[in-house]
This record gives structure tokens, C-alpha cells and sequence, in this order.
């Protein structure tokens, strides 16, 4: 197993590697243009969506415990989140902007994919009813979301043509389009996969399936990209519609956190056995601290989030 990001011209059972299309960490152009073109759309809105000098845009997380121990790793409507997590390295970071932008952990336990895959599903209501409110925002305002979820109990891995993979990449679109139907003023959906899973013996979700949850990603992504480069009509069979023109938001990677164990991938990331917590599929303090900060660099650097993440940034390059 070679991270996605390090792939070089090898195939995983015939599967390329990369972020995206021919096996690039680079996004398209064409896909680039239009991410861009969105983030510049995220701006300050009142309760009702509309545009509001002092209003607000939210920056929603969504997903299972992982997700939601590394980006607060407590109940943020209750406390503050831990200050290693992602909420918590934002809040006393001077360069994030602390006056618009909302980070807002709509993420729980046991939250797993199939759970967020309807607009209808009680999560939305929850984070409409309980969460939103308590910052004074409405759904209206939600403009960007980070995603990482996973199905529990995964059984066949690839290449199976019934490899869950393929049955994660199914619910991801069915999540894509319940997230614009719940926040129709949101413009950007970044997804990350799993962290290594190689220490668990656990069969809630062990290698090397968290692994491949990076290919669902990867295909859901790249199944946008194909059908809008072919006019908006071509939908993947399994994905379904992504037109981010009607019934999606624009897609793309946010940090790839997967890495093998031990072996440290290109950029020098690994997970040793002290990231973990006491069922070793969890992370630690310093496994959440790990993703936490791969995710604040990420949106500080990222050229199409830079302008809205920042007090003081510009999307596009450098």
C-alpha cells in the first residue's frame, strides 16, 4: 500500500494513484478555475442568506469520532475544544479569521457515512436545531464543509467489484447531495480518508481498508471532474449527479492523511503506535494534534480557501 500522493507510476491491483485524474496531485485546470471561482463567492451572510457586511459563513465538519476528536475532541457547544484539535489550534491562530468565519463541529460518534446520506437524516436536524443556533447561525449560512467519513465493519476490499470502496463511493455522492440540499448557499465540499488503520485488530474498520477509503474519495472527485468536463451530462453509475451547477457543490481533497505505519510517505509523515488510543483505532492526543495540523496548514495555504480562511488572504497563486 503507497499513499495516493506518492504514487509513481505504480498501480494498486491496476488502480492509479494520485489525488487526481492521471495519477496528479494537481487538480484540472478547468476544475481549478471553478474552485476558485467559488471560493471568491464566499462572503458574509445574514441568518437569511443574504449578503451582510457583518454577517457570518460557516465552515462545517461533518463525520463519525474521528472526525470529531480531531477537529475539537469535545462537545463544542458545551466547553471549549482542546487546544491541539483543529478548532482549537484556529481559535489562537492571528492569521485565521476570527471575525466572518465560523468553525463549526457538526461531527459525533458513531456518526458513521450512511448516517449523513439523506437530507432527512436526524444529523442535519441536530446540527440545525442544536448546534447552528447556539453560534446564532442558520443553515442558510453554511458555505464550505470538511467531510471524512467511513462505513463500520467493512468486509471485501478491493479489487472486488464488491469491494466496499465502491460501496463508500455510492453513499458519498448520496452525502454530496444532501449537503446542498440541507445548505443550499454552500459552494465547497473537501474531503479527507482515513489515517492508517495497520495497529487495530478490531473489525470496525482495520486495514487495509482505511487505506482504500482514499480511492472512494478519489473517484468521487474525479467523477465530477469527468462529468462537467463532459458538459454536465456523463454521471458515473455509482456516484450519481455531481453537477455542481444544480444538485452539488464543487469537490476537492482537503490534507491526505494516510500514511503507512512507520514508513514515512515523501513529506515525512508516519503513525507510530503512541497516535493511537487504547483500542488503537482512535486517535491519541498526538494522533488528533497530527491531523489538526495538517488541516489548519491546509486551509492556510490552500489556494482556494486562502481568502476566506485568512483575516488577511488571497486566493488563486501565490
Amino acid at each position: 500500500m503507497i499513499p495516493l500522493t506518492d504514487f509513481k507510476g505504480e498501480t494498486y491491483y491496476g488502480f492509479e494513484g494520485g489525488l487526481y485524474p492521471g495519477g496528479s496531485n494537481e487538480m484540472p485546470p478547468a476544475h481549478a478555475r471553478e474552485g476558485l471561482a467559488r471560493a471568491m463567492q464566499i462572503n458574509p451572510l445574514d441568518q437569511e442568506g443574504n449578503p451582510a457586511p457583518n454577517g457570518k459563513y460557516v465552515l462545517l465538519i461533518v463525520g463519525m469520532s474521528n472526525t470529531t476528536e480531531e477537529v475539537c475532541g469535545t462537545r463544542q457547544t458545551k466547553k471549549a475544544c482542546n487546544p491541539w484539535t483543529f478548532i482549537g489550534l484556529s481559535e489562537q491562530d492571528p492569521d485565521v479569521n476570527h471575525d466572518s468565519l465560523l468553525i463549526i463541529d457538526g461531527a459525533r460518534g458513531a456518526q458513521v457515512a450512511k448516517k449523513w446520506d439523506s437530507p432527512t437524516d436526524e444529523n442535519y436536524d441536530r446540527i440545525a436545531n442544536t448546534i447552528l443556533p447556539y453560534f446564532g447561525v442558520t443553515e442558510q449560512q453554511v458555505q464550505v464543509a470538511w467531510v471524512k467519513v467511513t462505513n463500520p465493519g467493512p468486509l471485501i476490499s478491493l479489487p472486488s467489484e464488491k469491494a466496499d470502496a465502491y460501496k463508500l463511493l455510492v453513499t458519498l455522492g448520496d452525502i454530496v447531495r444532501a449537503l446542498k440540499t440541507r445548505y443550499p448557499n454552500l459552494k465547497q465540499v473537501y474531503f479527507s480518508s482515513r489515517i492508517y488503520a495497520g495497529y487495530t485488530t478490531r473489525a470496525l474498520s482495520p486495514e487495509p481498508f482505511a487505506y482504500e477509503n482514499g480511492f472512494s474519495v478519489k473517484w468521487l472527485i474525479e467523477a465530477q471532474i469527468d462529468q462537467m468536463a463532459g458538459g454536465g451530462t456523463v454521471i458515473d453509475p455509482l456516484a450519481g449527479d455531481l453537477n455542481y451547477n444544480t444538485v452539488a457543490p464543487w469537490l476537492a481533497w482537503g490534507p491526505y492523511l494516510w500514511a503507512n505505519g512507520l514508513e514515512p510517505r515523501s513529506d515525512g509523515l508516519i503513525w507510530e503506535l503512541e497516535d493511537y488510543a487504547e483500542d488503537l483505532t482512535h486517535p491519541s492526543q498526538s494522533g488528533e494534534a497530527k491531523v489538526a495540523t495538517m488541516l489548519l496548514d491546509f486551509f492556510k495555504s490552500s489556494p482556494f480557501t486562502r481568502c476566506w480562511f485568512l483575516a488577511n488572504g488571497t486566493c488563486g497563486e501565490n
